[in-house]
Order: structure tokens, then sequence, then C-alpha cells
């Protein structure tokens, strides 16, 4: 049974999360700040975390920031705050996806589901090791989902990776904001292109050695991006 993370300090939002995802077929913990969600998540064992953003101690895009890079799992947050800096703040930490407060019961168990369905064909992997995709100081991994540049790993969340190898396969190649979210979130996603613009600069903070001047992905102003390969 897939265990879930519910980090949310209203006990009434909490219970209601709860008891529809209990029958949904999942088993759920809540906690009711930041600072025991930081300490649950990183126990591990969670298939998905729904995230307030305004928990108590530590916020929920502090503790976004804090567990991202250690855990690869769906993280959604659930919040009243609908203001886009929020939404573009939370998503730049690494979440998934974002649920504004008051919501439907039954739309939050479908996005729920609807990730850890997404979660789990991105991370299933094909039979056999694929090459190892090497754009000169970079090397992806594709079977294994690693990055090294330079000889070092880089840390990647499961759609970072996802976007990177997408564009990695398809080098040389503009593609639009939609068409890579179409390609790796897929069209029933509850999202929109502006997800795509946040991973593309979580990305190049990583990949590129001047993030400021991109070499490695590029932006064809009017029309997309571009991964260049010689």
């Amino acid at each position: 049974m897939t265990r879930l993370l519910i980090a949310e300090d209203d006990p009434e939002i909490a219970m209601l999360e709860r008891d529809y995802l209990e029958t949904a077929g999942y088993e759920v913990s809540i906690v009711d700040n930041g600072q025991q969600a930081v300490t649950q998540a990183l126990k591990g064992g969670y298939g998905l975390i729904l995230l307030d953003l305004m928990l108590p101690g530590c916020s929920g895009c502090d503790v976004c920031r804090l567990i991202r890079d250690r855990i690869d799992v769906p993280i959604l947050m659930v919040t009243a705050r609908s203001e886009s800096v929020d939404k573009i703040r939370g998503l730049g930490l690494g979440a998934d996806d974002y649920i504004p407060k008051p919501f439907d019961p039954a739309e939050l168990v479908a996005r729920v589901k609807a990730h850890l369905s997404r979660y789990a064909r991105l991370t299933g992997g094909a039979q056999a090791e694929p090459e190892a995709i090497v754009l000169g100081g970079l090397q992806i991994l594709p079977q294994s989902w690693q990055v090294f540049k330079n000889g070092r790993e880089i840390k990647m969340p499961n759609r970072e990776f996802a976007l990177l190898k997408f564009l990695a396969e398809h080098p040389n190649t503009v593609f639009s904001k939609e068409k890579l979210f179409e390609a790796i979130w897929g069209c029933g996603y509850m999202g929109d292109s502006a997800t795509v613009t946040v991973h593309i600069g979580r990305i190049r903070e990583k990949v590129e050695d001047d993030p400021a001047r991109p070499s490695l992905i590029q932006t064809v102003w009017g029309a997309g991006y571009r991964l260049n390969r010689p």
C-alpha cells in the first residue's frame, strides 16, 4: 500500500484529506508543523507528500527546499495563497503541483493518483541499460537516472531529469514550452507551460558553466528551447 505524508496545520482540512485518500486505498500519516514534515519526509517510505504552504515553525517552501534534493517523490503544494509568485516559488523549489484551497476532495485524490502513476512510469525504466548520453563534461545515464558533470553526480528530481533527458535525446531541435509540457507532464496534468520555464531554470543552474549565459540549453525567443549538441 502506498504511504502518503500530509503536512497540514488545520486539523479539519488534514482529516478531510486523510479520509478521502484512505478511502482511495492509501496509507496516510499527518504532521502539523514544518519541522515534523522535514523529519518524517527524510525518514523515507512515502510515495507522495502533500505540503501546506503556511506551516508553523518552517514554511512549506522551506520544507520543500530542505527535502527536495534528498528525496525523489512527488510533492504537491496545498495552500490558500493563490498569488502567481507563490506558485512560481514553490515550483522553483521542486514542487510538482500546486493545489489552491478550497479544493474539491475528489480532484485532490485524482491529482494524487495522476502524480503517482506518472512517477511510476518515469522511474520504471527499460530492461537494458541505454547508452550514456555525453555532452562535453556532462553525462546522462537514462536507466539509472543519474547525471554527472565533470565526474561529480548532480542530484535532480524526476521531472528535471526527464526534461533534460528528453532534450538530450532530441538535440538541436527547438521545442515550444507547450510541447515540452505535454511530453513530460502529460495532457491530464493540472498546470501550465510556465512550469517548463521554472524547471529549465533549475536545470541550467545545475548543468551550465554560466547559468546566466547558457550554452547547452538555449532559449529560442518566440519559439521555445533547444539543447545544443555538436
